[in-house]
C-alpha cells in the first residue's frame, strides 16, 4: 500500500539523482578540460595517465546514474498510479511528483536526441 509519505520519499530520490547526474556531467566537462590542458602543456606521462583514469571513472558514473534514475522514475510513477487508484489525487505532494516526473522525462528526451 503506497502512502503519501512514500510518494514524498520517491520524489525526493528522483530529485537527488537528477542533481547527482548533473554533477557528474559537470565533473566530466571539468576533468576533460583539465586533461586537454595537461596534454597541451606536455605534462608528465604518469600524471596524464592518472588524469585520464579520473576522467574515465567520471564518465562511467553517468550511465550508472541514468539507470538508477530510470528505476527511481518507474518507482515514482508506480507509487503515483497506486495512490491515484486509491482516490488520493490532490495535494502539493502530487503536484511535486508530477512536476518531477515531467522534468525527468524531459531530461531523458533531450539526452537521447
Amino acid at each position: 500500500m503506497a502512502t503519501i509519505r512514500n510518494l514524498k520519499i520517491k520524489t525526493a530520490t528522483c530529485k537527488r539523482i537528477v542533481k547527482e547526474l548533473h554533477s557528474y556531467e559537470k565533473e566530466v566537462e571539468r576533468e576533460a578540460a583539465k586533461t586537454a590542458d595537461m596534454k597541451e602543456k606536455g605534462a608528465d606521462p604518469y600524471d596524464l595517465k592518472q588524469q585520464e583514469n579520473v576522467l574515465a571513472e567520471s564518465r562511467m558514473m553517468i550511465p550508472d546514474c541514468r539507470k538508477r534514475l530510470e528505476a527511481s522514475l518507474a518507482d515514482l510513477k508506480g507509487t503515483l498510479v497506486e495512490l491515484e487508484e486509491a482516490n488520493e489525487k490532490e495535494g502539493p505532494e502530487f503536484e511535486d511528483a508530477r512536476a518531477t516526473i515531467s522534468e525527468v522525462e524531459k531530461l531523458f528526451q533531450t539526452t537521447e536526441a
